[in-house]
């Protein structure tokens, strides 16, 4: 195994639940809005429709196609829609709401405060992510994981996002350490492995879907606690 001295992680679907976090917080939210009284048939469904949706913006915002801005502003208002809920004032009530909640809730994916608890002594670690700064900042604190990480580095600090390799040079001159030192462990194939590997970083793809794909990452793993057998 080549040494690093420098790790650099993804936030979202690879050290944050995501999938839990926002199930649990759709779940409040859908309730106090009594949806099931506004003609939603089913919290499953409005949940079903909400992960197809945010997964279409969120592929969008990361090709460059659009902004942060859009996701705020649209996501709900397709998720009512495609529900049978014309409200548009509603649906940016509700995404004001789910955006301050969601990142209030802790749920790591399993073993990651293991992981980060055995590499924490052994190397100097930095978050890169294309999250809204303020909340991958609380997403991060309500965690308990802050202190595991010498920098967080998000697109809006950068002025870049990934798969830009500009994200990472800002990243690795935070950090002080050169590309062939360093390496970058995320589940996106698009923004963390094509990102990291265009400035120069090795890769280790979390893949905890085993889903099969042709791109060349340096490494690949199914559970966060193969990280203490290769780090």
């Amino acid at each position: 195994m080549k040494p690093y001295s420098c790790v650099l992680f993804d936030l979202d679907h690879t050290l944050w639940d995501y999938e839990t976090n926002a199930e649990e917080t759709l779940k409040e939210l859908f309730a106090r809005y009594d949806m099931e009284r506004r003609g939603v048939t089913s919290f499953r469904f409005f949940l079903e429709t909400f992960r197809r949706i945010n997964v279409e913006l969120w592929d969008r915002y990361d090709r460059g196609l659009i902004g942060q801005d859009v996701i705020r502003n649209e996501r709900f208002a397709r998720v009512f829609r495609d529900t049978g809920v014309e409200d548009t004032r509603t649906a940016l009530e509700f995404s004001t709401e789910y955006l301050r909640e969601l990142p209030r809730k802790k749920h790591l994916l399993p073993h990651a405060r293991e992981v980060l608890e055995y590499l924490h002594p052994r190397y100097p670690m930095t978050i890169v992510t294309n999250g809204f700064d303020e909340i991958q900042a609380t997403k991060i604190e309500s965690a308990g994981i802050s202190h595991y990480f010498r920098h967080v580095v998000t697109s809006q600090r950068a002025g870049s996002k990934k798969p830009s390799r500009k994200i990472f040079e800002f990243a690795l001159e935070q950090t002080g350490h050169a590309p062939e030192s360093a390496v970058m462990i995320g589940d996106n194939l698009q923004t963390d492995i094509a990102g990291a590997k265009g400035a120069g970083i090795d890769t280790i793809f979390y893949n905890p879907a085993r889903l099969l794909h042709e791109s060349a990452v340096t490494h690949e793993i199914a559970a966060l606690l193969e990280l203490k057998s290769l780090l």
